[in-house]
Protein backbone atom coordinates (compact mmCIF):
# COMPACT_ATOMS: atom_id res chain seq x y z
CA UNK A 1 0.00 0.00 0.00
CA UNK A 2 1.14 3.50 -0.81
CA UNK A 3 0.20 6.68 1.06
CA UNK A 4 0.36 10.19 -0.33
CA UNK A 5 -0.11 13.12 2.06
CA UNK A 6 -0.73 16.74 1.13
CA UNK A 7 -2.03 19.88 2.82
CA UNK A 8 -4.44 22.59 1.80
CA UNK A 9 -6.49 25.63 2.79
CA UNK A 10 -10.02 24.80 1.61
CA UNK A 11 -12.03 21.92 3.05
CA UNK A 12 -14.92 22.51 0.65
CA UNK A 13 -12.72 22.09 -2.44
CA UNK A 14 -11.40 18.76 -1.19
CA UNK A 15 -14.87 17.38 -0.37
CA UNK A 16 -16.15 18.57 -3.74
CA UNK A 17 -13.31 16.68 -5.46
CA UNK A 18 -13.85 13.48 -3.48
CA UNK A 19 -17.53 13.31 -4.37
CA UNK A 20 -17.20 14.41 -8.01
CA UNK A 21 -18.55 11.45 -10.00
CA UNK A 22 -17.50 13.07 -13.29
CA UNK A 23 -13.84 12.45 -12.46
CA UNK A 24 -12.28 9.40 -14.07
CA UNK A 25 -12.32 6.44 -11.69
CA UNK A 26 -14.68 8.06 -9.18
CA UNK A 27 -17.36 5.38 -8.87
CA UNK A 28 -19.85 5.26 -6.00
CA UNK A 29 -18.15 7.77 -3.63
CA UNK A 30 -19.21 7.18 -0.03
CA UNK A 31 -17.94 7.35 3.53
CA UNK A 32 -16.40 4.25 5.07
CA UNK A 33 -15.35 5.88 8.37
CA UNK A 34 -15.35 9.19 10.24
CA UNK A 35 -14.19 10.72 13.50
CA UNK A 36 -17.40 9.75 15.37
CA UNK A 37 -19.15 7.36 12.94
CA UNK A 38 -22.04 9.75 12.40
CA UNK A 39 -20.74 12.23 9.82
CA UNK A 40 -23.18 13.13 7.01
CA UNK A 41 -22.41 11.19 3.80
CA UNK A 42 -23.14 13.03 0.52
CA UNK A 43 -22.82 9.70 -1.30
CA UNK A 44 -25.82 8.23 0.50
CA UNK A 45 -28.41 11.01 0.26
CA UNK A 46 -30.71 12.56 -2.31
CA UNK A 47 -29.70 16.13 -1.47
CA UNK A 48 -26.01 15.84 -2.30
CA UNK A 49 -25.13 19.55 -2.29
CA UNK A 50 -26.77 20.26 1.06
CA UNK A 51 -25.09 17.20 2.60
CA UNK A 52 -21.70 18.31 1.25
CA UNK A 53 -22.15 21.71 2.91
CA UNK A 54 -23.16 20.01 6.16
CA UNK A 55 -20.11 17.74 6.05
CA UNK A 56 -17.76 20.67 5.37
CA UNK A 57 -19.32 22.63 8.26
CA UNK A 58 -18.84 19.68 10.63
CA UNK A 59 -15.22 19.20 9.58
CA UNK A 60 -14.47 22.93 9.88
CA UNK A 61 -16.18 23.42 13.27
CA UNK A 62 -12.98 23.64 15.36
CA UNK A 63 -11.20 25.57 12.60
CA UNK A 64 -13.86 28.30 12.76
CA UNK A 65 -13.64 28.39 16.54
CA UNK A 66 -9.86 28.75 16.39
CA UNK A 67 -10.16 31.49 13.74
CA UNK A 68 -12.24 33.61 16.12
CA UNK A 69 -9.37 33.36 18.60
CA UNK A 70 -6.76 34.04 15.93
CA UNK A 71 -5.25 30.57 16.43
CA UNK A 72 -6.19 28.71 13.23
CA UNK A 73 -3.34 27.54 10.97
CA UNK A 74 -3.38 28.88 7.42
CA UNK A 75 -3.23 25.37 5.93
CA UNK A 76 -5.71 23.46 8.05
CA UNK A 77 -6.62 20.67 5.58
CA UNK A 78 -4.85 17.30 5.83
CA UNK A 79 -5.38 14.95 2.89
CA UNK A 80 -4.07 11.38 2.79
CA UNK A 81 -4.79 9.03 -0.10
CA UNK A 82 -4.08 5.31 0.41
CA UNK A 83 -3.92 2.99 -2.58
CA UNK A 84 -3.62 -0.78 -2.72
CA UNK A 85 -1.44 -2.38 -5.38
CA UNK A 86 -2.81 -4.12 -8.46
CA UNK A 87 -1.81 -7.46 -6.98
CA UNK A 88 -3.93 -6.96 -3.84
CA UNK A 89 -7.41 -8.38 -3.37
CA UNK A 90 -10.30 -5.92 -3.12
CA UNK A 91 -10.85 -4.90 0.47
CA UNK A 92 -14.27 -4.39 2.00
CA UNK A 93 -15.57 -1.08 3.39
CA UNK A 94 -14.97 -2.42 6.89
CA UNK A 95 -11.36 -3.25 6.00
CA UNK A 96 -10.79 0.25 4.66
CA UNK A 97 -12.47 1.76 7.73
CA UNK A 98 -10.06 -0.14 9.98
CA UNK A 99 -7.08 1.03 7.90
CA UNK A 100 -8.28 4.66 8.03
CA UNK A 101 -8.63 4.52 11.84
CA UNK A 102 -5.12 3.11 12.13
CA UNK A 103 -3.61 5.79 9.89
CA UNK A 104 -5.17 8.80 11.66
CA UNK A 105 -4.11 7.31 15.00
CA UNK A 106 -0.54 6.58 13.87
CA UNK A 107 -0.01 10.02 12.31
CA UNK A 108 -1.32 12.00 15.28
CA UNK A 109 -4.44 13.31 13.55
CA UNK A 110 -6.73 11.40 15.90
CA UNK A 111 -4.71 9.33 18.41
CA UNK A 112 -6.43 6.34 19.97
CA UNK A 113 -8.27 7.22 23.16
CA UNK A 114 -7.92 10.98 22.61
CA UNK A 115 -11.38 12.64 22.83
CA UNK A 116 -9.95 15.90 21.45
CA UNK A 117 -8.59 14.43 18.23
CA UNK A 118 -9.14 16.13 14.88
CA UNK A 119 -12.25 15.64 12.81
CA UNK A 120 -11.79 13.44 9.75
CA UNK A 121 -13.61 11.31 7.20
CA UNK A 122 -12.51 8.48 4.91
CA UNK A 123 -14.09 8.48 1.45
CA UNK A 124 -13.97 5.51 -0.89
CA UNK A 125 -14.74 6.39 -4.49
CA UNK A 126 -12.93 3.51 -6.21
CA UNK A 127 -12.37 -0.17 -5.31
CA UNK A 128 -8.60 0.12 -4.77
CA UNK A 129 -8.16 3.25 -2.65
CA UNK A 130 -9.56 5.68 -0.11
CA UNK A 131 -9.01 9.34 0.74
CA UNK A 132 -8.82 10.62 4.30
CA UNK A 133 -9.84 14.28 4.66
CA UNK A 134 -9.16 15.94 8.01
CA UNK A 135 -8.90 19.39 9.54
CA UNK A 136 -5.88 19.80 11.77
CA UNK A 137 -7.46 21.82 14.60
CA UNK A 138 -8.29 19.65 17.60
CA UNK A 139 -11.33 19.97 19.86
CA UNK A 140 -9.16 21.74 22.43
CA UNK A 141 -8.31 24.22 19.61
CA UNK A 142 -4.68 23.22 19.51
CA UNK A 143 -3.09 22.28 16.18
CA UNK A 144 -2.48 18.55 15.72
CA UNK A 145 1.07 17.29 16.13
CA UNK A 146 1.48 15.27 12.94
CA UNK A 147 5.16 15.76 12.10
CA UNK A 148 6.75 13.01 10.03
CA UNK A 149 3.25 11.88 9.16
CA UNK A 150 4.37 10.26 5.91
CA UNK A 151 6.88 8.04 7.75
CA UNK A 152 4.47 7.06 10.50
CA UNK A 153 1.74 6.32 7.93
CA UNK A 154 4.20 4.27 5.89
CA UNK A 155 5.23 2.21 8.91
CA UNK A 156 1.59 1.55 9.78
CA UNK A 157 0.82 0.50 6.21
CA UNK A 158 3.74 -1.95 6.31
CA UNK A 159 2.09 -3.55 9.35
CA UNK A 160 -1.30 -3.53 7.58
CA UNK A 161 0.19 -5.35 4.58
CA UNK A 162 1.47 -8.16 6.79
CA UNK A 163 -1.72 -8.51 8.82
CA UNK A 164 -4.02 -8.44 5.79
CA UNK A 165 -1.78 -10.64 3.63
CA UNK A 166 -1.31 -7.91 1.02
CA UNK A 167 1.63 -7.26 -1.30
CA UNK A 168 4.52 -5.87 0.76
CA UNK A 169 5.73 -2.70 -0.93
CA UNK A 170 9.48 -2.03 -1.08
CA UNK A 171 10.11 0.89 1.24
CA UNK A 172 12.99 3.34 1.47
CA UNK A 173 14.98 4.88 4.29
CA UNK A 174 14.99 8.52 3.12
CA UNK A 175 18.46 8.20 1.58
CA UNK A 176 17.26 7.93 -2.02
CA UNK A 177 17.95 10.64 -4.57
CA UNK A 178 14.98 12.85 -5.33
CA UNK A 179 12.94 11.51 -8.21
CA UNK A 180 12.24 13.73 -11.21
CA UNK A 181 8.90 15.50 -10.94
CA UNK A 182 6.10 14.89 -13.43
CA UNK A 183 6.81 18.33 -14.92
CA UNK A 184 10.51 17.45 -15.40
CA UNK A 185 9.58 14.16 -17.06
CA UNK A 186 7.10 15.81 -19.42
CA UNK A 187 9.64 18.50 -20.28
CA UNK A 188 12.27 15.88 -21.18
CA UNK A 189 9.70 13.99 -23.25
CA UNK A 190 8.79 17.13 -25.21
CA UNK A 191 12.49 17.76 -25.88
CA UNK A 192 12.97 14.20 -27.10
CA UNK A 193 15.35 13.38 -24.21
CA UNK A 194 15.44 9.93 -22.61
CA UNK A 195 16.40 11.41 -19.23
CA UNK A 196 15.47 14.55 -17.34
CA UNK A 197 17.98 17.33 -16.73
CA UNK A 198 18.22 16.31 -13.07
CA UNK A 199 19.10 12.71 -13.97
CA UNK A 200 21.61 13.80 -16.62
CA UNK A 201 23.34 16.14 -14.17
CA UNK A 202 23.39 13.52 -11.44
CA UNK A 203 25.17 11.03 -13.71
CA UNK A 204 27.65 13.68 -14.86
CA UNK A 205 28.52 14.74 -11.31
CA UNK A 206 28.90 11.13 -10.12
CA UNK A 207 31.24 10.38 -13.02
CA UNK A 208 33.35 13.44 -12.16
CA UNK A 209 33.58 12.27 -8.54
CA UNK A 210 34.70 8.81 -9.71
CA UNK A 211 37.50 10.29 -11.80
CA UNK A 212 38.72 13.10 -9.50
CA UNK A 213 41.42 12.85 -6.86
CA UNK A 214 40.75 16.23 -5.22
CA UNK A 215 38.03 18.85 -4.88
CA UNK A 216 39.90 21.11 -7.27
CA UNK A 217 40.07 18.40 -9.92
CA UNK A 218 36.39 17.58 -9.41
CA UNK A 219 35.46 21.21 -10.12
CA UNK A 220 37.85 21.30 -13.09
CA UNK A 221 36.28 18.17 -14.63
CA UNK A 222 32.78 19.59 -14.28
CA UNK A 223 33.77 22.93 -15.80
CA UNK A 224 35.27 21.17 -18.82
CA UNK A 225 32.29 18.87 -19.48
CA UNK A 226 30.38 19.79 -22.64
CA UNK A 227 26.88 21.11 -22.03
CA UNK A 228 27.34 21.52 -18.27
CA UNK A 229 27.39 24.93 -16.54
CA UNK A 230 28.92 25.24 -13.08
CA UNK A 231 28.58 27.98 -10.47
CA UNK A 232 31.01 27.72 -7.55
CA UNK A 233 29.94 29.24 -4.21
CA UNK A 234 32.63 30.73 -1.96
CA UNK A 235 32.91 31.74 1.67
CA UNK A 236 33.99 35.34 2.37
CA UNK A 237 37.47 33.89 2.99
CA UNK A 238 37.56 32.67 -0.61
CA UNK A 239 37.29 28.95 0.24
CA UNK A 240 34.87 26.89 -1.82
CA UNK A 241 31.54 26.51 0.01
CA UNK A 242 29.47 24.60 -2.54
CA UNK A 243 28.45 24.35 -6.16
CA UNK A 244 25.42 24.34 -8.42
CA UNK A 245 25.15 22.88 -11.90
CA UNK A 246 22.83 23.44 -14.83
CA UNK A 247 22.27 21.81 -18.19
CA UNK A 248 22.94 24.23 -21.01
CA UNK A 249 19.58 25.21 -22.52
CA UNK A 250 17.48 23.93 -19.61
CA UNK A 251 15.40 27.00 -18.69
CA UNK A 252 12.14 27.77 -16.90
CA UNK A 253 9.13 29.73 -18.16
CA UNK A 254 11.04 32.99 -17.61
CA UNK A 255 13.89 31.68 -19.78
CA UNK A 256 16.18 31.48 -16.74
CA UNK A 257 18.62 28.60 -16.31
CA UNK A 258 17.51 25.95 -13.81
CA UNK A 259 20.30 25.34 -11.31
CA UNK A 260 20.65 22.33 -9.01
CA UNK A 261 22.83 22.08 -5.93
CA UNK A 262 24.68 18.81 -5.37
CA UNK A 263 22.36 17.78 -2.53
CA UNK A 264 19.34 18.35 -4.80
CA UNK A 265 20.79 15.80 -7.20
CA UNK A 266 21.57 13.18 -4.55
CA UNK A 267 22.13 13.14 -0.77
CA UNK A 268 25.80 12.15 -1.22
CA UNK A 269 26.67 14.78 -3.85
CA UNK A 270 26.88 17.83 -1.63
CA UNK A 271 30.38 19.34 -1.67
CA UNK A 272 31.20 18.46 1.98
CA UNK A 273 30.32 14.80 1.36
CA UNK A 274 32.23 14.72 -1.92
CA UNK A 275 35.24 16.27 -0.19
CA UNK A 276 35.20 13.55 2.49
CA UNK A 277 35.28 10.84 -0.17
CA UNK A 278 38.05 12.51 -2.15
CA UNK A 279 40.16 13.01 0.96
CA UNK A 280 40.03 9.22 1.37
CA UNK A 281 41.78 8.79 -2.00
CA UNK A 282 45.53 8.41 -1.87
CA UNK A 283 47.99 8.38 -4.77
CA UNK A 284 49.49 5.07 -5.79
CA UNK A 285 53.09 4.58 -4.67
CA UNK A 286 54.40 1.28 -5.94
CA UNK A 287 58.04 0.34 -6.49
CA UNK A 288 57.02 -1.59 -9.61
CA UNK A 289 54.55 -1.05 -12.43
CA UNK A 290 51.21 -2.59 -11.46
CA UNK A 291 48.25 -2.98 -13.80
CA UNK A 292 45.45 -0.87 -12.24
CA UNK A 293 42.80 -3.15 -13.79
CA UNK A 294 44.27 -6.08 -11.89
CA UNK A 295 44.39 -3.97 -8.73
CA UNK A 296 40.76 -2.91 -9.16
CA UNK A 297 39.74 -6.52 -9.76
CA UNK A 298 41.58 -7.68 -6.65
CA UNK A 299 39.93 -4.89 -4.60
CA UNK A 300 36.49 -5.86 -5.96
CA UNK A 301 37.14 -9.52 -5.10
CA UNK A 302 37.72 -8.51 -1.47
CA UNK A 303 34.40 -6.66 -1.15
CA UNK A 304 32.35 -9.77 -0.17
CA UNK A 305 34.85 -10.39 2.65
CA UNK A 306 34.58 -6.77 3.83
CA UNK A 307 30.80 -6.99 3.83
CA UNK A 308 30.88 -10.25 5.78
CA UNK A 309 33.47 -9.28 8.35
CA UNK A 310 33.88 -5.51 8.69
CA UNK A 311 31.88 -3.12 10.83
CA UNK A 312 28.88 -1.58 9.09
CA UNK A 313 30.53 1.84 8.66
CA UNK A 314 33.50 0.25 6.88
CA UNK A 315 31.25 -1.99 4.78
CA UNK A 316 29.19 1.03 3.71
CA UNK A 317 32.42 2.77 2.66
CA UNK A 318 33.32 -0.15 0.39
CA UNK A 319 29.87 -0.03 -1.20
CA UNK A 320 30.27 3.69 -1.91
CA UNK A 321 33.72 3.18 -3.44
CA UNK A 322 32.46 0.25 -5.50
CA UNK A 323 29.69 2.49 -6.80
CA UNK A 324 32.37 4.91 -7.99
CA UNK A 325 34.07 2.04 -9.84
CA UNK A 326 30.80 1.30 -11.65
CA UNK A 327 30.41 5.03 -12.44
CA UNK A 328 33.85 5.03 -14.06
CA UNK A 329 33.49 1.84 -16.12
CA UNK A 330 31.35 3.23 -18.98
CA UNK A 331 34.13 5.73 -19.79
CA UNK A 332 36.58 2.85 -20.30
CA UNK A 333 34.43 0.19 -21.95
CA UNK A 334 33.73 -0.50 -25.64
CA UNK A 335 30.84 1.43 -27.11
CA UNK A 336 28.60 -1.60 -27.54
CA UNK A 337 28.32 -2.40 -23.82
CA UNK A 338 28.25 1.15 -22.47
CA UNK A 339 24.43 1.31 -22.26
CA UNK A 340 24.38 -1.77 -19.99
CA UNK A 341 27.16 -0.36 -17.82
CA UNK A 342 25.42 3.03 -17.53
CA UNK A 343 22.25 1.26 -16.42
CA UNK A 344 24.20 -0.84 -13.92
CA UNK A 345 25.87 2.25 -12.43
CA UNK A 346 22.59 4.17 -12.24
CA UNK A 347 20.82 1.25 -10.57
CA UNK A 348 23.60 0.59 -8.05
CA UNK A 349 23.71 4.29 -7.12
CA UNK A 350 20.78 3.61 -4.78
CA UNK A 351 22.63 0.70 -3.17
CA UNK A 352 25.64 2.88 -2.28
CA UNK A 353 23.67 4.73 0.43
CA UNK A 354 21.78 3.73 3.56
CA UNK A 355 21.24 5.11 7.04
CA UNK A 356 24.65 3.66 7.94
CA UNK A 357 27.25 6.44 7.86
CA UNK A 358 30.28 5.41 5.81
CA UNK A 359 33.81 5.80 7.14
CA UNK A 360 35.44 6.35 3.77
CA UNK A 361 39.04 5.85 4.89
CA UNK A 362 38.38 2.08 4.94
CA UNK A 363 37.99 2.01 1.15
CA UNK A 364 41.14 3.92 0.17
CA UNK A 365 42.58 1.02 -1.82
CA UNK A 366 39.56 0.52 -4.08
CA UNK A 367 39.01 4.24 -4.59
CA UNK A 368 42.67 4.80 -5.47
CA UNK A 369 42.75 1.95 -7.98
CA UNK A 370 39.66 3.34 -9.71
CA UNK A 371 41.42 6.70 -10.17
CA UNK A 372 44.52 4.95 -11.52
CA UNK A 373 42.37 2.91 -13.90
CA UNK A 374 40.68 6.03 -15.29
CA UNK A 375 44.09 7.52 -16.11
CA UNK A 376 45.17 4.49 -18.15
CA UNK A 377 44.33 4.02 -21.83
CA UNK A 378 41.25 1.87 -22.28
CA UNK A 379 42.41 -1.77 -22.63
CA UNK A 380 42.14 -3.34 -26.05
CA UNK A 381 42.07 -6.78 -24.48
CA UNK A 382 38.50 -7.67 -23.43
CA UNK A 383 39.89 -10.09 -20.85
CA UNK A 384 40.76 -7.25 -18.45
CA UNK A 385 37.23 -5.87 -18.53
CA UNK A 386 35.67 -9.35 -18.31
CA UNK A 387 37.88 -10.11 -15.32
CA UNK A 388 36.71 -6.97 -13.50
CA UNK A 389 33.06 -7.51 -14.42
CA UNK A 390 33.22 -11.07 -13.09
CA UNK A 391 34.47 -9.76 -9.73
CA UNK A 392 31.89 -6.96 -9.83
CA UNK A 393 29.02 -9.42 -10.25
CA UNK A 394 30.05 -11.29 -7.10
CA UNK A 395 30.44 -7.98 -5.25
CA UNK A 396 26.89 -6.96 -6.19
CA UNK A 397 25.52 -10.32 -5.01
CA UNK A 398 27.29 -9.74 -1.69
CA UNK A 399 25.95 -6.17 -1.52
CA UNK A 400 22.37 -7.39 -2.02
CA UNK A 401 22.85 -9.93 0.76
CA UNK A 402 24.34 -7.27 3.10
CA UNK A 403 21.42 -4.89 2.51
CA UNK A 404 18.87 -7.69 2.86
CA UNK A 405 20.17 -8.63 6.30
CA UNK A 406 19.65 -4.99 7.35
CA UNK A 407 16.19 -4.74 5.74
CA UNK A 408 17.27 -2.11 3.21
CA UNK A 409 14.52 -3.07 0.76
CA UNK A 410 15.11 -0.45 -1.93
CA UNK A 411 18.84 -1.13 -1.96
CA UNK A 412 18.23 -4.87 -2.35
CA UNK A 413 15.92 -4.25 -5.31
CA UNK A 414 18.36 -1.95 -7.09
CA UNK A 415 21.29 -4.31 -6.46
CA UNK A 416 19.28 -7.05 -8.15
CA UNK A 417 18.62 -4.73 -11.10
CA UNK A 418 22.34 -3.96 -11.25
CA UNK A 419 23.09 -7.65 -11.45
CA UNK A 420 20.96 -8.08 -14.58
CA UNK A 421 22.82 -5.30 -16.42
CA UNK A 422 26.29 -6.46 -15.31
CA UNK A 423 25.61 -10.05 -16.30
CA UNK A 424 24.50 -8.92 -19.75
CA UNK A 425 27.64 -6.78 -20.16
CA UNK A 426 29.84 -9.61 -18.88
CA UNK A 427 28.34 -12.17 -21.26
CA UNK A 428 29.00 -9.88 -24.20
CA UNK A 429 32.55 -9.09 -23.06
CA UNK A 430 33.77 -12.48 -21.87
CA UNK A 431 32.73 -14.69 -24.79
CA UNK A 432 35.62 -13.82 -27.10
CA UNK A 433 38.54 -14.02 -24.58
CA UNK A 434 37.19 -17.25 -23.07
CA UNK A 435 36.90 -18.78 -26.55
CA UNK A 436 40.49 -17.82 -27.35
CA UNK A 437 41.66 -19.35 -24.08
CA UNK A 438 39.71 -22.58 -24.63
CA UNK A 439 41.34 -23.01 -28.03
CA UNK A 440 44.70 -23.32 -26.24
CA UNK A 441 43.57 -26.34 -24.23
CA UNK A 442 46.72 -28.29 -23.21
CA UNK A 443 47.36 -32.00 -23.91
CA UNK A 444 45.08 -34.50 -22.19
CA UNK A 445 47.82 -35.68 -19.82
CA UNK A 446 48.23 -32.14 -18.45
CA UNK A 447 44.45 -31.70 -18.28
CA UNK A 448 44.17 -34.81 -16.11
CA UNK A 449 46.92 -33.56 -13.79
CA UNK A 450 45.21 -30.16 -13.46
CA UNK A 451 41.88 -31.90 -12.85
CA UNK A 452 43.44 -33.74 -9.91
CA UNK A 453 44.75 -30.43 -8.52
CA UNK A 454 41.28 -28.86 -8.90
CA UNK A 455 39.73 -31.74 -6.97
CA UNK A 456 42.27 -31.21 -4.18
CA UNK A 457 41.95 -27.41 -4.05
CA UNK A 458 38.15 -27.13 -4.24
CA UNK A 459 36.55 -30.49 -3.45
CA UNK A 460 33.07 -29.04 -2.86
CA UNK A 461 32.95 -27.50 -6.34
CA UNK A 462 35.27 -29.77 -8.33
CA UNK A 463 32.56 -31.65 -10.24
CA UNK A 464 30.77 -28.43 -11.13
CA UNK A 465 34.04 -26.92 -12.35
CA UNK A 466 35.03 -29.95 -14.42
CA UNK A 467 31.58 -30.05 -16.09
CA UNK A 468 31.55 -26.29 -16.70
CA UNK A 469 31.82 -25.12 -20.37
CA UNK A 470 34.62 -22.83 -19.21
CA UNK A 471 36.74 -25.78 -17.98
CA UNK A 472 38.89 -25.81 -21.14
CA UNK A 473 39.68 -22.12 -20.63
CA UNK A 474 40.68 -22.83 -17.02
CA UNK A 475 43.07 -25.65 -17.97
CA UNK A 476 44.59 -23.40 -20.65
CA UNK A 477 45.12 -20.61 -18.11
CA UNK A 478 46.75 -23.06 -15.69
CA UNK A 479 49.02 -24.43 -18.42
CA UNK A 480 50.13 -20.94 -19.44
CA UNK A 481 50.82 -19.99 -15.84
CA UNK A 482 52.78 -23.19 -15.24
CA UNK A 483 54.87 -22.56 -18.37
CA UNK A 484 55.70 -19.10 -16.96
CA UNK A 485 57.06 -20.73 -13.79
CA UNK A 486 54.04 -20.60 -11.46
CA UNK A 487 52.94 -23.52 -9.34
CA UNK A 488 49.38 -24.37 -10.55
CA UNK A 489 48.48 -25.91 -7.21
CA UNK A 490 49.35 -22.72 -5.35
CA UNK A 491 47.49 -20.62 -7.92
CA UNK A 492 44.37 -22.73 -7.45
CA UNK A 493 44.62 -22.43 -3.68
CA UNK A 494 44.92 -18.66 -3.96
CA UNK A 495 42.08 -18.43 -6.47
CA UNK A 496 39.65 -20.57 -4.48
CA UNK A 497 37.10 -18.68 -2.41
CA UNK A 498 34.19 -20.79 -1.16
CA UNK A 499 31.79 -17.85 -0.78
CA UNK A 500 32.58 -16.59 -4.29
CA UNK A 501 32.18 -20.06 -5.79
CA UNK A 502 28.89 -20.54 -3.95
CA UNK A 503 27.56 -17.30 -5.47
CA UNK A 504 28.97 -17.79 -8.97
CA UNK A 505 26.91 -19.03 -11.88
CA UNK A 506 30.07 -20.48 -13.38
CA UNK A 507 32.76 -21.35 -10.81
CA UNK A 508 35.15 -22.32 -13.62
CA UNK A 509 35.01 -18.81 -15.07
CA UNK A 510 35.61 -17.22 -11.66
CA UNK A 511 38.70 -19.38 -11.08
CA UNK A 512 39.90 -18.83 -14.67
CA UNK A 513 39.95 -15.06 -14.31
CA UNK A 514 41.64 -15.26 -10.93
CA UNK A 515 44.32 -17.60 -12.25
CA UNK A 516 44.81 -15.24 -15.21
CA UNK A 517 45.24 -12.26 -12.89
CA UNK A 518 47.47 -14.02 -10.35
CA UNK A 519 49.70 -15.46 -13.05
CA UNK A 520 50.64 -11.95 -14.25
CA UNK A 521 52.53 -11.42 -11.01
CA UNK A 522 56.23 -12.21 -10.91
CA UNK A 523 57.00 -15.84 -10.17
CA UNK A 524 57.71 -16.07 -6.42
CA UNK A 525 61.26 -16.84 -5.40
CA UNK A 526 62.06 -20.11 -3.67
CA UNK A 527 62.36 -18.28 -0.36
CA UNK A 528 58.98 -16.57 -0.80
CA UNK A 529 57.37 -19.85 -1.80
CA UNK A 530 58.70 -21.63 1.27
CA UNK A 531 57.63 -18.78 3.55
CA UNK A 532 54.12 -18.83 2.12
CA UNK A 533 53.77 -22.58 2.55
CA UNK A 534 54.91 -22.35 6.16
CA UNK A 535 52.46 -19.51 6.79
CA UNK A 536 49.58 -21.57 5.38
CA UNK A 537 50.66 -24.56 7.44
CA UNK A 538 50.70 -22.46 10.64
CA UNK A 539 47.17 -21.19 9.97
CA UNK A 540 45.98 -24.74 9.37
CA UNK A 541 47.83 -26.11 12.40
CA UNK A 542 49.89 -28.55 10.34
CA UNK A 543 53.58 -29.05 9.76
CA UNK A 544 55.58 -28.81 6.54
CA UNK A 545 57.97 -31.57 5.59
CA UNK A 546 61.49 -30.69 4.37
CA UNK A 547 60.70 -32.25 0.99
CA UNK A 548 57.64 -30.05 0.59
CA UNK A 549 59.55 -26.84 1.16
CA UNK A 550 62.53 -27.81 -0.95
CA UNK A 551 63.27 -25.08 -3.51
CA UNK A 552 61.82 -25.71 -6.93
CA UNK A 553 65.30 -25.74 -8.45
CA UNK A 554 66.51 -28.48 -6.08
CA UNK A 555 67.01 -31.80 -7.92
CA UNK A 556 64.66 -34.63 -7.05
CA UNK A 557 65.98 -37.36 -4.79
CA UNK A 558 67.21 -40.42 -6.74
CA UNK A 559 64.27 -42.62 -5.71
CA UNK A 560 61.81 -40.10 -7.22
CA UNK A 561 63.47 -39.87 -10.63
CA UNK A 562 61.94 -41.62 -13.58
CA UNK A 563 63.94 -44.71 -14.47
Amino acid sequence: MIAKITGGKDTANLIRYLYDTKKKGHTDPHLVASWDGFAPDPGRTNDVDATKRALVADLDLHVKQAERLGRAPEKHVWHCSIRATKADRHLSDDDWADIAHRIVAATGIAPDGDPDGCRWVAVRHAPDHIHIAATTVRADLRTARHWNDYLTADRELAAVEKEYGLFQVIRGDRTAAKRPTRAEQEKAKRAGQARTAREHLRTTVRTAVAAATSTEEFVHLLEHTDGILVDIKHFPSGDVRGYTVALDGDVNAQQELIWYSGSELSPDLSLPKIRKRLEATEPQHSPRRVNPWHQATAAAERIPHHLDGDADAAAQAHLAAFGEALDALPMLAPQEIRPQLWQAAEAFERATRSRVQAEHQHARALRSTVRAMVREPAPKDGALLAMLLDAAILAVIAAARWHQLRRHDQQVATAQQTLIHLQAAYKQTATAPLTVLAQRRPPQQMVERHTLLIRQAMPAHAEQVVEDPAFDALTAALATAEKAGHDPKQLLQQATDERALNDARSPARVVTWRVERLSTRPVPSDRARVARMRSVARRQGTSVSPAAVAPASQPQPPQARRR
